[in-house]
């Protein structure tokens, strides 16, 4: 699948691809079918109305096969945003395979001044998302299931990257990073990992305390990012 992307990508772009490089879970090894994407991210030395109409018949082909097309981006760009894009790109810089072009990241600089703001802020706005969820939804089981299954990953990132930006040891897996989380805060790591055994296939949603699983969840989520306020407010 993804050789034959590769191919049609070189074919539509020609001269103008400079890069493709895969990152995610299916460079990580947390790849999951049902729940997983393949992210691909395209370099281009230009990026106009012609030359992404070029790729259009590529990127609808790949959609057809359920996967969201890939980020683009120009070289210059990337370098413009390393800042702005802080979180994504130290993730892209660790954990990236080239399919095609050379390894940019080998260069690229990722400034951290700004990375302990983006984390403290999606965070925090990932909080209040959560919050949106649990006040629309209707309180069914699998929907409240589905919520805590839909921020899962993004909360795991985001504490993982507060882990890196206090200095602390940051763990290779998700289970992993949730527990050393768990530790730091002195709460309980169960709802989380509940909800990864239900993305991973380890449990059915259905023998799951919907209500119970959701208090730990927002528990950890908020002492985390409480911590993380404090920190980096110089509190703590």
């Amino acid at each position: 699948m993804l050789q034959h992307l590769k191919e049609k990508l070189q074919r539509a772009a020609g001269a103008n691809l400079k890069a493709i490089v895969l990152y995610g879970s299916a460079v990580t090894g947390e790849y999951r079918k049902q729940h997983s994407d393949l992210n691909v991210l395209c370099v281009l030395e230009r990026t106009g109305p012609a030359e992404l109409e070029a790729l259009h018949e590529t990127v609808a082909w790949w959609k057809r096969k359920g996967f969201q097309p890939p980020q683009v981006f120009t070289p210059e760009e990337l370098r413009a945003s390393a800042d702005i894009f802080a979180i994504e790109l130290l993730d892209m810089k660790a954990n990236h395979k080239m399919m095609y072009g050379e390894d940019f990241f080998a260069t690229l600089d990722v400034p951290t001044n700004l990375h302990k703001l983006q984390v403290e802020r999606e965070l925090r706005t990932n909080v209040v998302r959560l919050r949106q969820g649990i006040l629309s939804v209707p309180p069914k089981d699998r929907v409240v299931i589905g919520l805590m299954d839909a921020s899962v990953s993004a909360f795991v990132t985001l504490f993982r990257h507060a882990l890196l930006a206090f200095g602390d040891p940051v763990p290779a897996s998700k289970r992993e990073v949730v527990e050393s989380v768990a530790r730091l805060v002195g709460s309980s790591p169960s709802a989380f990992l509940m909800i990864l055994d239900v993305r991973e296939g380890k449990r059915k949603a259905s023998d799951v305390d919907a209500q119970e699983t959701l208090r730990g969840f927002v528990e950890l989520v908020e002492r985390m990012t409480n911590l993380v306020d404090r920190r980096f407010d110089g509190t703590c």
